[in-house]
């Protein structure tokens, strides 16, 4: 029997995945262009770009996967105002503990199920995420590794991080059919990467050899640094370019299998 999931780009981290009933949104971002701050970081991000498809035009909801709380770029105003719509909110625990509500922290590796009446359960998994350089403490990051039971690994959303051994561990225990990385090479401050660059992507690639691969949180910031555009043009000089799918923003890309 085919399957499919299909992935929509709502701009920067923010994605409406939906799998077999199930609608979930990563990390989520609808604020429009400004100056913003997160209430519990000291870094002021400017946003150049707004979402391709307002809060009001996503609809129901069954959960939120989020990365982390204390960045504006992965949870802004509007965004925060969504959480307490969705039964609940994926995330560090370290974020549940300021959320509060509705909110299950997790600790990376620890697993668990959403269910809904008539569909097969989800298995929503943490996976480690590591945010910047050794020694750059800008506090806790998880990414979700997404599954059920008969179709085995379906997702992984890396979350903002670089490649390191625990998405390498990531890589060692899944084999999702899509991958979802964070990239854009995001320097906030100083000249050092606190998302994925293409390197970090080449090494995604060789790590989930079966896997799809899309580039998310790669534009709408002044901090970012590369382009979906740029990081394509890398795969393609490393005869790689079947591996990375175009992922346009407020266009459903449909994954079969």
């Amino acid at each position: 029997m085919s399957r499919s999931i299909t992935l929509t780009l709502i701009g920067g981290p923010t994605v409406l995945i939906e799998y077999g009933g199930y609608r979930l949104l990563t990390d989520p971002t609808f604020d429009p262009p400004g100056q913003y701050q997160g209430s519990h970081s000291p870094v002021r991000h400017v946003k150049t770009d707004g979402p391709s498809i307002s809060i009001a035009e996503i609809g129901k909801l069954d959960s939120v996967l989020l990365s982390h709380d204390h960045h504006f770029d992965n949870l802004d105003n509007s965004g925060r105002s969504l959480l307490p719509t969705v039964e609940a909110v994926y995330t560090t625990r370290a974020g549940a503990q300021r959320l509060g509500q509705n909110a299950i922290g997790l600790n990376p590796f620890e697993t668990r199920y959403l269910e809904r009446e008539g569909r097969e359960r989800l298995i929503v998994t943490a996976t480690p995420a590591r945010h910047g350089p050794i020694g750059i403490d800008v506090g806790d990051v998880v990414g979700f590794a997404l599954g059920t039971e008969t179709s085995g690994d379906l997702v992984y959303i890396t979350g903002d991080t670089l490649w390191f051994d625990g998405t390498a561990e990531v890589a060692r225990k899944f084999s999702p059919r899509v991958v979802i990385l964070h990239t854009g090479a995001a320097e906030p401050r100083g000249r050092f990467h606190m998302t994925m660059g293409s390197e970090d992507a080449l090494e995604a690639a060789h790590a989930f050899p079966d896997a799809t691969l899309v580039s998310v949180h790669n534009e709408g910031w002044g901090h970012l640094r590369e382009s979906q555009d740029q990081l394509a043009d890398v795969f393609a000089a490393f005869n790689l370019s079947n591996r990375l799918s175009r992922f346009e923003k407020g266009k459903p890309l449909t994954i079969s299998w």
